[in-house]
């Protein structure tokens, strides 16, 4: 285990880009180890990390960038995003995107988006933030077109992360529009 390269890949999780894995930060941004663990995983370089290595990860640090408490991780400095998404019930834009892995698809025309290990759907403003979030599970992944608007206006809850990421408790398929 290059402990090393799984510090920067942490760090970068956690300080500068928590949407790409879909991570959901408490008010100190701390995020759920079982969390990053699960969105660690979705890339075969990182597959088999487990919580060991995250312990020893900090322990090998001499800057001491990470920090474990209550079955949580965060990074104690040089954050470029706010620290926390904030989960303020808002109207979405008429239209999200989220980015899947294309072996998912029939569950997702079946089920609707589910927040699977996670408290929310994480759904981007923009494609390119959906694609680059669907890339850690699929090279090719495919981008989902949301009907926001609609589904609000149908009673579906969505939450204001950040000025990349929306979120909500779930999105029924018959507002999901395949691009």
């Amino acid at each position: 285990m290059n402990y090393s390269e799984l510090s920067k890949e942490v760090s970068y999780a956690l300080r500068h880009a928590p949407w790409e894995y879909e991570l959901e930060m408490d008010e100190s941004g701390g995020v759920p180890l079982e969390q990053l663990l699960f969105s660690l995983h979705q890339t075969s370089k990182w597959e088999d990390v487990a919580k060991e290595d995250l312990i020893e990860m900090i322990e090998r640090s001499e800057k001491k960038r990470h920090e474990i408490y209550d079955d949580k991780i965060r990074a104690f400095y040089g954050h470029s995003i706010p620290m926390k998404i904030v989960k303020e019930e808002k109207m979405p834009p008429n239209i999200l995107y989220h980015g899947t892995a294309r072996r998912f698809m029939d569950s997702i025309s079946e089920k609707g988006l589910l927040p699977r290990s996670r408290q929310y759907v994480h759904l981007s403003q923009d494609i390119a933030t959906a694609e680059i979030v669907g890339k850690r599970r699929d090279n090719n992944p495919q981008i989902l077109v949301i009907d926001s608007l609609s589904a609000w206006n149908d009673g579906i809850k969505f939450y204001y992360g950040n000025e990349k990421v929306w979120l909500a408790d779930m999105v029924p398929s018959k507002y999901i529009l395949e691009r």
